[in-house]
């Protein structure tokens, strides 16, 4: 049995004034080849379908494509929801994508035995039992009582998706007894762990509820496909629980990661192997520091990476020269020739009484969209459900627009 684990390809997602309409085409198009060549039963997406909850239509052409490539090569699909993606819009076309081959678990179901999937190999014998976890939200498991601390609901909660996951695990054992089959058992999640490490483009999914959950909570499965950390890495050094990461860099501070998909084989109703296939990167970013002198000499260098079709994308940290009121138009000029765009300029802060200082020089240009709305919501004293809330309408406006660019 052969299962392909991915996550987190945030289709739709709008980076600093760009799209990833082709970057994400290409990876899919490359996953597809990927399932053909390794023959591969099953594909698991843990979580983050889309960036948000109204992905813009370009980015649901792309799923649906993906869907119907993926369908020609007899491979399985099954698709978990994710903190980023609507639970209703992901229901839709389940049904539908339920005659491609394609699982939908886009949240936590009222029967927990429809969470438990059946894997098939191509000869269509089963092959291994997945206890299907999406994003759990906390409404979905537990219920609110007056008078609880904010420890009180992080135990809870903690308490209540490990019961979750015992419930699963318990019928899918019950499921393997009655096939009478040495059959794997899998499991899936999208949510932190404790100690995993993540970037600046992972969201806070458990704010001030459940920080992380701990490995040891997991059940005994024989392999946790995990989605929402971009960064692929073991948790707890364990070779059966695994993050997959994101399949391209969706943040700067995660240029340099070498992204990729795990492939994931059992033999004789256990886990044989877990062997990373490397992503290519399909749109090369960067990220220099130093003053204006030395920057001129960095993008130099690093423009050999691009080409005039697909130039580097680039985050500049100016450092020395960060007093000069008109330092972007500066940092732009030095760009001028090469196969290079500056997507965003950094002040650097080299002590912290000068961040202090200097944050007053900042411009627009130097912040994110989210940036700016995080900081004029911190001036507000709101209820965390007001927060939510708020922070799903700006998200959805700025979906909106970048369908519009």
């Amino acid at each position: 049995m052969r299962i392909l684990h991915t996550s987190d390809w945030h289709l739709g997602q709008h980076f600093l004034g760009k799209n990833r309409y082709d970057e994400h085409r290409a990876f899919l198009s490359w996953l597809v080849e990927q399932a053909e060549e390794h023959r591969i039963d099953a594909v698991i997406l843990a979580g983050d379908v889309f960036d948000t909850g109204t992905p813009p239509s370009y980015a649901r052409e792309l799923y649906n494509q993906f869907v119907v490539e993926l369908q020609r090569t007899g491979t399985h699909l099954v698709v978990l929801g994710g903190n980023h993606d609507s639970v209703a819009m992901l229901n839709e076309s389940r049904e539908l994508l339920g005659c491609l081959n394609v699982s939908v678990i886009a949240g936590v179901l009222a029967e927990p035995e429809r969470q438990l999937l059946t894997l098939h190999r191509r000869n269509g014998e089963p092959g291994a039992l997945l206890c299907a976890v999406p994003f759990i939200r906390s409404r979905e498991v537990l219920e609110s009582q007056a008078g609880q601390s904010g420890q009180d609901k992080q135990q809870a909660l903690q308490q209540a998706i490990a019961d979750h996951y015992r419930t699963l695990f318990e019928l899918a054992e019950g499921r393997r007894a009655q096939l009478a089959a040495a059959l794997p058992i899998l499991a899936t999640g999208h949510l932190a762990t404790v100690g995993a490490s993540s970037s600046d483009s992972v969201r806070e999914i458990y704010i001030g509820t459940l920080e992380a959950f701990p490995a040891a909570a997991f059940p005994a499965a024989d392999y946790i496909a995990l989605g929402h950390i971009h960064r692929s890495q073991k948790v707890a050094g364990l070779e059966h629980v695994r993050y997959c990461g994101s399949p391209i860099p969706l943040s700067f501070d995660e240029v340099g990661q070498q992204k990729e998909v795990l492939l994931a084989e059992f033999a004789g109703g256990s886990l044989e192997r877990v062997t990373p296939l490397p992503v290519p990167l399909f749109q090369p970013l960067a990220r220099i520091g130093g003053n204006l002198q030395e920057l001129g000499a960095a993008m130099v260098e690093v423009a050999a990476n691009g080409s005039e079709n697909r130039p580097v994308w680039l985050e500049v940290t100016v450092t020395g020269d960060d007093y000069l009121s008109d330092l972007q138009p500066r940092v732009q000029a030095l760009a001028e020739g090469l196969a290079l765009e500056v997507l965003l300029v950094r002040r650097g802060r080299r002590e912290q009484a000068a961040a202090l200082t200097a944050e007053q020089r900042e411009t627009l240009s130097e912040l994110t969209p989210e940036q700016v709305f995080a900081r004029r919501l911190a001036a507000e004293t709101l209820a965390e459900a007001d927060l939510a809330a708020l922070n799903g309408l700006h998200a959805e406006v700025l979906a909106a627009l970048g369908e519009e660019a």
